[in-house]
């Protein structure tokens, strides 16, 4: 698998707290250069990367990284992020809904988002290093019947990333016409290779680049 069919799955990722605009311009610079998929950013920093970077395919995050905001929280923040310029949305579902076998809830909630993004792509997050077995397979359903575009295994903030147990088991209960994302413990080139092979369409992670061109080890 060459570099440029690997970067074509890879949303280039800054979403630490801490990230400044002139971390935000590199990688931006980045992505452009390499041809990734998207950059993958803090809301905020949505409208300052159009506005600089015109047709860039910006990707951002809603609910993140924890999921427990209320939907209409989430609404408001994935109706801003879209006017901001925005163009694939990456949802942190309720897991205490889940916790809770409150599955309506949480397809209502998908549901509604994706009726904000539209034709915009709509990921969800199902947090993977915190759910049974039982409840994977449930939020693959859901995720599902919620016309959600992919789902997504972590958002690289939690007790541990992807694993490729855990995307094989998204290919065998998805529905035809979503894909996957995996993000977090993505660490060699080798990882990438093995995750996109497994099915995934989309790999999160900021250390790509670093991989690709012998940059250095990752992090998410």
């Amino acid at each position: 698998m060459t570099n440029e069919e690997i970067f074509r799955h890879i949303d280039h990722t800054l979403l630490k707290a801490v990230s400044s605009w002139a971390e935000i311009e590199k990688t931006c610079a980045e992505a452009i250069r390499f041809k990734t998929a998207s950059v993958c950013v803090p809301p905020s920093y949505a409208r300052p990367i159009r506005n600089a970077y015109g047709d860039l395919n910006i990707c951002t995050v809603i609910g993140f990284p924890l999921g427990y905001s209320v939907s209409a929280a989430k609404q408001k923040e994935a109706e801003a992020a879209l006017a901001d310029g925005a163009a694939e949305l990456d949802m942190v579902i309720n897991l205490g809904d889940v916790k809770n076998g409150a599955f309506t809830q949480v397809e209502e909630e998908i549901s509604s988002l994706k009726k904000i993004a539209g034709k915009n792509i709509l990921k969800v997050i199902v947090e993977t290093c915190y759910l049974t077995q039982e409840e994977k397979i449930r939020l693959c359903k859901i995720v599902t019947n919620a016309g959600a575009d992919y789902i997504k295994t972590s958002t690289g903030f939690g007790t541990a990333g992807a694993a490729i147990e855990d995307v094989l088991l998204f290919k065998e209960h998805i529905g035809p016409d979503v894909k996957i994302k995996a993000a977090g413990g993505v660490k060699t080139r080798e990882d990438l290779e093995k995750f996109i092979d497994a099915g995934c369409d989309r790999i999160g992670t900021s250390s790509a680049i670093a991989l690709l061109t012998g940059g250095g080890a990752a992090a998410y």
